[in-house]
Order: structure tokens, then C-alpha cells, then sequence
């Protein structure tokens, strides 16, 4: 082999070789987990205890950040070219905003908030419990920047100012603005939610079994967040997309199925407050409530109603030429959707089982009448 090819640079994943030189905790290679029981180490740049988590199917685009703050402790200035949403896990704080013309905004989060700094100002986290830790976990785009730019010191250290993305005054105190499009497509916008379990939502009758949900444009930026609900004793219509949809349950409890188009069997996974899983690219999946309450879970990734940034997140939630989006739309006619009446018989069966082992009443009638 010569020396050329022998030190040849090809293969290079800039944001891996990234993440590894930072030095934190690196989660990777299963469906799920728990982010409750992720480890974390001392991540000297955002100066508190922190994680990666990279899941079989975050895609090329996206990742999470796990952040824990130690009692009374803060998180170090910081600011940087890539957008992220996050979610509060557990604990009490607040999170200061630094604009471009130097005032500051603060806002206080709790467990099951979420919000987005706009890109590129400056912000710390402060945990306000003086005896328990608070943990936050970001969803981001940090991937599709660091391979673009490959160089840290553009992305941390620029000073260029976004003020275009700062939003609205009231976005900083959970306020924000409702924007009608169609069911399933609704946005809400804003920078702060305070408490995703409360939060709003509209019918979705396409997903099926009572589903409602609202889509969020949070800071003006091209990540995307959604929350749906299934009430007690149903469960939701089978779909696909893209990788990087990082999905996290917020309230209740149940499980998912998981499987390609001609798989013999599914792959499961059971769900509660802080279980996150990205479905893989064009992997079907299936969201079951199996608890007594209504069962919310917030998905994350890259590309929205209003930005939608890559062709399939066009088609998949806009459609073409004013057709209905593939989220939505059968598989029998292009879409992306398994209707009831086509689902494996499999699939009823075992959660009607379910409701019967946790003493609930399904509430499926409707779609199957027996």
C-alpha cells in the first residue's frame, strides 16, 4: 500500500469525530431508551454533566443532547449555528436569552416544557432546585451542520445575529399564535410551551382511534415538533417516514410496534415518561395506549409544515399541488398510512389482550364493530 493511500482522509464523519473529541458519554446503537437512566459525565464546553444519544434511527440530520444540571448549578454561556428543541425531563429552572441588541429574556421551565433558543444567541440554562438535579434533553441538527461546515470554532464562535428568529414578545412567556391550516397540519408558534400535557390540541380523525395533535414552528426555525394524543382504550393508524423523528412520551404509557413491509414478526417497544425512539427510514410503526389516561408523545426532527427542507417531509405533510399529504394517505394509493381494515389481524388481537390484562375498555368500535 503507499504512503498516498495509506493516509488517505475518506469516510469522514465530521460530526462523529466531533461528538468523540468532546469527550461526553455516547449513547448509540439501540431502537430505544430510557433517557432517565442514560449516563452522564462532566462536558466541559456546555459546563455540566451531558450526553450524546445517537439511536438506530436518528438519520444523517439529527441527534440529542442529554443535559444535567447539577442543585443550583447553571450551564455555561453558550451559542452556536445549529437549532435544537428541548424538553424538560425533570426538575426546576429557567433559561436566559441573550438578543442581539444585548437585552436579555428569561423563562422559567418545569417538568414537561419545551422550547427553542432561536439560532445563534447566546443562552444559559440555571437549575433552580437547590437539592435535585434538573435534566434536559435537546434534539437538534448539530449532524447536518458539523458535516456541512466541518469546523467547530464557525459554529460556536460566530457572531453573526439571527434577529429575524427572535419572535414575538408574549413567545417568551408561553404565549404564541394559533395558525389554522388543515387537520393534522395546525401550527402553533412560539419559542416556549410550558407544559406539553396541557397544551392544546386539535382533532386529527385521519390517524384514527380519536387522535388529536398540533404541529409547532418554534423560534422560526426548520426543526420540527408535533404532539398527539390518544385517548384511554384506542390506539393510532400505522405509518412511515424519514429518519430522525425523535419520538418521546409525555403522558400515559403503552407500546410501539416497529417492522418493514414484509417482515414476518414486529419489533416492540414499551413506552412511558422519558422513553425516546426514533423509527428508522421507512419503517412502519404503531403507537399503542396501554394506561388509564390519555397518552401524549412529542416527536422531533428536522423539517415542518412551514419549512419542510427535504422533498419526502414535502410530500409527506403538504402533498402536491394541493393533493393530501402522505402522512395521511394509504399505502394502497402511494401514501404512507396502513388503514385499520388493512392491518395485520395480529395487531388488534394483541392489544385487545393488553386492555384486558390492565382492566381497561377498548374504545375501538368504530373501526372494528365486533
Amino acid at each position: 500500500m503507499s504512503d498516498e493511500v495509506a493516509t488517505a482522509r475518506y469516510g469522514i464523519d465530521a460530526y462523529l469525530d466531533w461528538v468523540h473529541a468532546e469527550g461526553m458519554p455516547v449513547v448509540e446503537g439501540d431502537y430505544a431508551i430510557d433517557l432517565f437512566a442514560v449516563e452522564t459525565d462532566h462536558w466541559a464546553r456546555v459546563g455540566c454533566k451531558g450526553a450524546a444519544v445517537h439511536l438506530k434511527g436518528r438519520g444523517d440530520f439529527c441527534n440529542m443532547f442529554l443535559f444535567e444540571l447539577a442543585p443550583g448549578a447553571a450551564s455555561a454561556p453558550l451559542r452556536h449555528l445549529y437549532e435544537d428543541i428541548y424538553y424538560v425531563l425533570d426538575g426546576h429552572g429557567s433559561t436566559q436569552v441573550e438578543l442581539p441588541d444585548g437585552t436579555k429574556r428569561s423563562f422559567e421551565w418545569s417538568p414537561k416544557s419545551m422550547f427553542s433558543i432561536p439560532i445563534n444567541m447566546p443562552h444559559r440554562h440555571f437549575n433552580a432546585g437547590g437539592r435535585d438535579r434538573a435534566l434536559l434533553v435537546s434534539t437538534t441538527n448539530m449532524p447536518l451542520l458539523m458535516n456541512t461546515f466541518h469546523n467547530d470554532a464557525f459554529i460556536f464562535d460566530n457572531a453573526f445575529s439571527f434577529r429575524d428568529r427572535i419572535g414575538k414578545e408574549n413567545y417568551w412567556s408561553g404565549e404564541g399564535d394559533f395558525i389554522p391550516i388543515r387537520p393534522g397540519n395546525h401550527l402553533w408558534e412560539t419559542n416556549f410551551v410550558p407544559d406539553m400535557a396541557s397544551i392544546k390540541l386539535h382533532e386529527y380523525a385521519d390517524r384514527g382511534g380519536g387522535s388529536s395533535n398540533i404541529k409547532f414552528v418554534l423560534a422560526d426555525g426548520i426543526m420540527s415538533g408535533h404532539m398527539s394524543e390518544m385517548p384511554v382504550g384506542t390506539y393510532k393508524k400505522a405509518h412511515r417516514h424519514g429518519p430522525g423523528t425523535h419520538v418521546i412520551c409525555v403522558t400515559g404509557h403503552g407500546y410501539s410496534l416497529l417492522w418493514y413491509e414484509g417482515d414476518a414478526d414486529f419489533t416492540r417497544i414499551e413506552w412511558k415518561h422519558g422513553v425516546v425512539f426514533p423509527p428508522c427510514q421507512s419503517q412502519i410503526h404503531q403507537h399503542f395506549n396501554t394506561s388509564n389516561e390519555p397518552a401524549r408523545y412529542l416527536a422531533m426532527g428536522i423539517g415542518n409544515v412551514r419549512y419542510p427542507f427535504t422533498l419526502q417531509k414535502r410530500q409527506t405533510m403538504i402533498g402536491e399541488k394541493g393533493a393530501k399529504q402522505r402522512s395521511s394517505l394509504s399505502i394502497k394509493q402511494g401514501g404512507n398510512q396502513i388503514e385499520f381494515e388493512d392491518q395485520d389481524p395480529r395487531i388488534h388481537a394483541l392489544w385487545l389482550e393488553e386492555m384486558r390484562k390492565a382492566g381497561i375498555t377498548p374504545r375501538m368500535e368504530k373501526y372494528f364493530p365486533e
